[in-house]
Formats: structure tokens, C-alpha cells, sequence
């Protein structure tokens, strides 16, 4: 080992509250973002040839809002093993866009440590809540206007999505 450096990071959250139902919440977010065979997808990156390929594959594969699911878990699943059907539900939702991933990486490596993105939904005492820590949050202690912009770019996009997905 070499070295070992420590750096302090505040995070923003986000936090939409919806008086929908959970389950209505949920589809609206997962019906919001791209699916496809993650492994699949992996292994299509991987045997692009150059970078238009990666785009094209990407392109085809993200929803109209710019985003796709890298992975769904459900949290509240395990809490109701614990508690009984009638402990609150909780879905983290791992989004993302590779390109505009790549965009933050060139000027901030560390970028890779928060993409893709968490969407957390989940019932509380008042209501639905989503929840999302801002990238740029994240990214502003490193320095790199360039990194801010896309990073301020991919948290207007996040919030609008959460915010439709609550309406």
C-alpha cells in the first residue's frame, strides 16, 4: 500500500413525498427507465468495436427520460421477513446512463464510486417518499467545472423523473 487519503463529501438529498400508493409509485419509476438483460447488455459494450457502437447500443436500450435499470432490490422484502407483512415497503432503484456517466468520468475518476445512480421509494408514516443524493453533491469537492455541469445536467433529469413518478 501506498497511500491513503481520506476525503469529506456533504451529500444533498432529495426527497419527493407522494400521496400515491407504493405500488403506483413504483410502476410509474420502473415504467420511466429502460430494462434490458444486464449481462446481455455487458457483454454487448464489451464486444463494441468503438465508441459510436457503444452509443448505439446504449441509445437503444435507455427510456425517453435518458435513463435505464441497472438493477432493482427490494429492500422491504427483508424487513417483512423480519416484521410481518405489514412492515413499510422499499425498492432501491439503480439508474443510469453509461454515456453520460462517461462524460463525468473523463474529468473526475472517482465519478465511478456514484454511478449509476440510487432512486430510493419507500413508505413512510407520510406518504411515499423517493429519494435521491445528488450527484453533484458527490462531484463538487473535486473541482472540475466540467464534471459539474454534466453533473448538474444528470440531477435535473433525476429530479424530474422522481418528481413525475410521484404525481
Amino acid at each position: 500500500m501506498r497511500d491513503m487519503a481520506t476525503r469529506q463529501i456533504s451529500v444533498q438529498r432529495v426527497s419527493v413525498i407522494s400521496s400515491k400508493r407504493f405500488d403506483d409509485v413504483v410502476a410509474a419509476l420502473d415504467g420511466a427507465v429502460g430494462h434490458t438483460d444486464i449481462s446481455d447488455f455487458q457483454k454487448r459494450i464489451g464486444a463494441a468495436t468503438n465508441y459510436a457502437e457503444v452509443e448505439l447500443i446504449v441509445q437503444q436500450v435507455i427510456a425517453p427520460s435518458g435513463f435505464m435499470e441497472f438493477a432493482q432490490f427490494d429492500l422491504g422484502g427483508i424487513l417483512r421477513k423480519a416484521q410481518g407483512e405489514r412492515a413499510p415497503r422499499s425498492v432501491r432503484f439503480l439508474i443510469g446512463n453509461p454515456l453520460i456517466m462517461k462524460r463525468m468520468l473523463e474529468h473526475v475518476p472517482d465519478a465511478g464510486s456514484y454511478a449509476p445512480v440510487t432512486i430510493l421509494v419507500d413508505e413512510r408514516a407520510d406518504g411515499v417518499h423517493l429519494t435521491y443524493d445528488k450527484m453533484t453533491s458527490y462531484l463538487a469537492p473535486y473541482g472540475s467545472a466540467e464534471a459539474l455541469k454534466v453533473a448538474q445536467e444528470l440531477d435535473a433529469k433525476v429530479e424530474a423523473l422522481v418528481t413525475a413518478a410521484a404525481k
